[in-house]
């Protein structure tokens, strides 16, 4: 699409929605002055990039995300440690949120108070641009978070706002009684029913009720307003010219509000998000935007845009993240088979960022119309999981924590580390070698899995050196009350250290890592554009996943139980990638090879014999 084509559609769509010319000018001019002060360097990379062609699609990239305060103390202190990154690997790092935001009014971050301002205590705009442009110069992309549904109370707008000032009332929803609240809460979900019920909140000072879906301090953006989807816009643009490569856009589905619907997925949502993504190919065309949508698979698709219209590039691969937890609590794989086989029949511009943990909870939205053919029904089969990963149901090693128990809907979010969910810290605490190999065992496996999915692999950190659960939250006046904190603790340098001795949790972990992603950047077989599709194991407990590419065919086996499996797969040889084996029929003439997999075992076979 030409720029002349770009713009044509990009006033269409605004006065269509809108229908204020003064608005859209005022817009355009923003975008103009954001393109005029975007830095030669980063000019020179969008061209590239356009050059190149979506970027960010390549098996060659490996993502970590990680927490500014956690990681390094601030912004410098993420510079200083960017060789351990490298380390790692990594040429994607994710920033979790580092704007500014009030203390005990923050919700992790997503709660700013000013989008131009880096939090103090993490360094300062200037801190953030040296940090991307060292980055770019070692070849890694930066990701950051961008929150479109809401400001903090504490944002300039909202200052205004509880003066009086009509303007910038106008940016939130404010009612003077409880009529159209009590309307909205008839057909609108609640985020956090138990820590937050409600989507509004009475404000004494004013004497007004303000829209708040996610916390009483988080106050909804109405986007209704053109002005605010101009300023927010602006404040996208400014972070991108700081120098940051991907715009995670957060809990976009809510962005629309609509009185008599769920307030969720609407269609202007999908405009604005199509206006953001113009804006970003006329300013700054190398950038990429992903986008969190917590929705099924086949839901999402929507969220990529039409063809030759993207809205977001790239999404959070939620529902694979929770389906994989839940098939290792079951040692079942027919939903993550089911799922997956949704995944490989999207339209080719489908594309994500996939991962085992993040920042945040995991929430058991499964396909439980799915899950009920086999007796799993949606309430008790989310106590099994959360007591199963919890350590509650007996013989579980997993060690994990709730977030927002609500008994009376039999409901609950799990909290934990990759490691502590995997029984790493079972078998460390309990000095048990054979519990601790069988966790080290399962870690590698999900990894391994993660690996092998189509899309940028994201490394939670910490999990590379098996770093366990953080109790220490519990004592922390400010986290007590947030059990996400658990596996939101500092990175443990003296824990990483150990990745250099051998025969230690760290070095293995690490290493085996680094040799999976050497392995995926390796082989073409890997590449987005490989021809994926679910192979069938003949056995519940073992996934399997085939890939092809020019050729080249790859079958991934993931056992997602303790116990061993004997399975059968065609003939007539295949190349095990990690270690090198090679797998053959048991006789001459033989077109199926047998093969025994350990509990949690896993194997990346090849066609064929490799070269060395």
């Amino acid at each position: 699409m030409s720029r002349e084509e770009k713009l044509q559609e990009l006033e269409w769509l605004y006065m269509e929605l809108y229908d204020d010319r003064e608005a859209y000018e005022y817009f355009m001019q923003m975008l103009e002055r954001n393109r005029d002060e975007r830095r030669k360097s980063l000019r020179d990379l969008d061209q590239a990039r356009m050059e190149q062609g979506d970027w960010y699609r390549s098996n060659q990239l490996l993502g970590m995300m990680l927490y500014v305060q956690n990681f390094g103390g601030d912004l410098k202190g993420v510079l200083r440690n960017l060789p351990y990154i490298e380390e790692c690997g990594v040429n994607y790092l994710h920033l979790m949120p580092l704007l500014d935001s009030s203390k005990g009014k923050s919700d992790g971050g997503y709660a700013v108070s000013d989008f131009r301002k880096v939090r103090p205590s993490l360094g300062t705009m200037e801190d953030l641009q040296k940090l991307a442009d060292a980055c770019h110069e070692k070849g890694i992309s930066l990701c950051l978070d961008f929150v479109l549904n809401h400001t903090s109370e504490d944002h300039v707008w909202a200052k205004e706002a509880r003066k009086g000032d009509p303007q910038a009332m106008a940016r939130y929803f404010f009612y003077d009684d409880w009529d159209i609240p009590n309307q909205f809460e008839q057909t609108v979900p609640q985020v956090f029913p138990t820590t937050a019920p409600g989507n509004f909140t009475w404000l004494d000072d004013m004497g007004k009720i303000v829209m708040t879906s996610f916390h009483h301090y988080q106050w909804d953006l109405n986007y209704a307003n053109p002005m605010v989807f101009n300023d927010m816009t602006d404040n996208l643009l400014y972070l991108i010219n700081r120098g940051m490569d991907v715009i995670r856009l957060d809990a976009i589905p809510y962005i629309w509000k609509q009185l008599g619907t769920n307030c969720r997925n609407l269609p202007q949502v999908h405009t604005i998000i199509r206006m953001m993504k113009l804006a970003c190919e006329l300013v700054c065309p190398g950038v990429v935007l992903l986008g969190e949508v917590v929705m099924e698979p086949r839901e999402v698709v929507p969220y990529f845009g039409p063809a030759g219209r993207p809205e977001c590039d790239m999404l959070y691969n939620v529902t694979t993240m929770c389906t994989t937890w839940h098939t290792l609590a079951t040692r079942d794989t027919r939903l993550l088979r089911h799922q997956m086989g949704q995944v490989c029949r999207l339209p080719e511009n489908c594309f994500f960022q996939n991962y085992l943990r993040c920042h945040d909870d995991i929430g058991w939205g499964l396909d439980y119309p799915y899950l009920s053919q086999f007796g799993m029904e949606e309430v008790p089969h989310k106590r099994y999981l959360n007591d199963w990963f919890i350590g509650k149901w007996e013989g579980s090693w997993s060690r994990g924590e709730l977030y927002n128990d609500a008994a009376d809907l039999g409901d609950a979010r799990l909290c934990g580390t990759t490691a502590s969910l995997s029984g790493i810290e079972a078998g460390l605490i309990q000095k048990n070698e054979g519990l601790l190999n069988l966790g080290i065992k399962c870690d590698l496996m999900l990894h391994a899995w993660m690996f092998t999915q189509t899309g940028i692999p994201v490394i939670y950190s910490g999990d590379e050196v098996g770093q366990c659960n953080d109790y220490g939250y519990h004592q922390d006046p400010a986290h007590w009350s947030d059990s996400r904190y658990v596996h939101r603790g500092k990175f443990d340098f003296e824990l990483a250290e150990k990745r250099k001795e051998e025969g230690t949790v760290q070095q293995i972990l690490f290493d085996s890592i680094l040799q999976m992603q050497s392995i995926r950047g390796s082989f073409d077989v890997f590449r987005p554009d490989a021809v994926v599709s679910v192979y069938d194991t003949g056995d519940d407990r073992i996934l399997g996943i085939r890939r092809e590419y020019e050729g080249q065919t790859f079958l991934g086996l993931f056992n997602f139980s303790e116990h061993p499996a004997d399975i059968v797969i065609e003939g007539p040889v295949w190349t095990e990638l990690i270690s090198r084996d090679e797998f053959l029929p048991p006789e001459e003439g033989a077109d199926h090879i047998n093969v025994h997999m350990d509990g949690y075992a896993f194997f990346w076979l090849l066609k064929g014999k490799v070269e060395e």
